[in-house]
């Protein structure tokens, strides 16, 4: 079964659209052994953005909005193949945008595999401009449905009403382990967000790519997540403090400081590790500055923080915890 959600895209740039086809494109998301999951619909991908570009030119058509961007995530109880998925995907777009430019981008590197489509907002057939609604996404997940029943997999029920609650169920540490938890898909999703935002927008901009909403007002306490299958979920029901919206104001007021290479890696310490470190460093050697920015307190930061993180982000990736290799580490829950 997949879902079939849609991405709020706020900005709507030819600049804005280059960067979220470079973000879903990434090699280390799309490479499967030698082969790059990525197929082009009525272009081709390594070329599609000036492709893209060329048609809104040649209708004269540049203005407004400029690309949608969608999501379609299947269950790891599929079995389904990435060239699988992908075909998938790309039967969609042949199905519900047959005079539009479309790359279809395949994901592996989480808990479960999901396409995502980024679709030209101007015809190539007729320089039409392409319009959505929410009846036309209720229309493309009929479709989506309907190529899921073709291929022989179940059909996703409607999402049922939950309850919030501050300790993830043994059932649900379960699924985690065969990465079908939808919480564990967020602290993917944010885990990778951070390594290519320096600041609040662009970690938010990130994370609507991914097909999450992020609300993170100022005059509220915690961030509030939305998942592409309509779940809420609080920064403080995570699990992890490292995503609470104040060391994450912290964390981001460091980047913005000292600057910020976006795809760093998170260094062994985690990334509040390193921030309480850095910051007592700095504190020091800035002491007699007055030129510089105030930084932040330094965030409190255990070893035994640090072990259930790594724990937390192996899960999140699909992985088992290993008891065979370094200290032994329980369950978080």
């Amino acid at each position: 079964m997949a879902t079939f959600t849609a991405v709020r895209n706020k900005k709507q740039t030819a600049g804005t659209m280059v960067n979220v086809m470079k973000y879903v494109t990434q090699e280390r998301k799309t490479m499967l052994g030698d082969q790059w999951l990525v197929t082009g619909h009525n272009c081709v991908a390594q070329s599609s953005y000036l492709e893209m570009m060329t048609t809104k030119r040649q209708f004269q058509k540049t203005d407004g909005r400029q690309f949608y961007h969608f999501v379609q995530s299947f269950s790891a109880d599929d079995r389904l193949t990435p060239q699988q998925v992908n075909a998938i995907g790309v039967e969609f777009a042949q199905k519900q945008f047959p005079d539009f430019e479309v790359i279809v981008a395949t994901h592996v590197d989480t808990g479960h595999l999901h396409n995502h489509l980024v679709v030209n907002s101007v015809s190539c057939a007729n320089g039409r401009k392409l319009h959505q609604n929410a009846a036309d996404l209720q229309r493309h997940r009929q479709v989506n449905d309907q190529i899921c029943v073709a291929h022989g997999l179940n059909v996703l029920e409607a999402p049922k009403k939950h309850v919030k609650k501050k300790q993830m169920r043994p059932g649900e540490y379960q699924a985690g382990l065969r990465g079908e938890s939808w919480k564990l898909d967020l602290i993917q999703a944010i885990n990778e967000a951070l390594e290519y935002a320096d600041d609040r927008e662009s970690f938010i901009e990130n994370m609507e790519i991914e097909g999450y909403e992020v609300s993170w007002l100022p005059n509220r306490k915690h961030i509030t997540f939305t998942c592409p299958n309509g779940r809420k979920c609080r920064d403080s029901s995570l699990h992890d403090e490292t995503f609470l919206k104040e060391n994450l104001e912290k964390l981001f007021a460091y980047r913005q400081t000292v600057g910020f290479r976006p795809a760093t890696p998170e260094p062994d310490e985690g990334w509040m590790g390193e921030l309480a470190n850095e910051l007592v460093r700095l504190g020091k050697s800035m002491e007699k500055a007055d030129d510089l920015p105030p930084l932040p307190a330094p965030p409190v930061w255990s070893e035994s923080k640090q072990l259930r993180r790594e724990a937390l982000k192996k899960l999140a990736m699909g992985q088992k915890l290993s008891h065979d290799h370094g200290p032994q580490m329980r369950s978080p829950w």
